[in-house]
């Protein structure tokens, strides 16, 4: 069974449009939306478990320029 995730991602002032640009260009990132809100931006992504959830937000997410902040919130149904 595929592991969904939310990200919530805090980005750096002015970056918002690139950091989208770049979380879309990632295998594994099924949409990434500016939000409204104390959060920046949304991404939601899709794994084959929880490593692989884990390895796309520490390994790639967070490494995106501009990322300043992320807070994963693990689908449960």
């Amino acid at each position: 069974m595929a592991a969904r995730a939310f990200i919530l991602i805090e980005v750096e002032v002015g970056r918002a449009n690139q950091v989208v640009e770049a979380l879309q260009a990632v295998e594994g990132i099924r949409f990434a939306d500016i939000i409204t809100g104390i959060h920046d931006l949304i991404a939601c992504l899709e794994a084959d478990d929880m490593s692989g959830v884990a390895e796309l937000v520490t390994g790639q997410v967070q490494g995106i320029r501009g990322v300043l902040k992320t807070i994963t919130c693990v689908a449960a149904s």
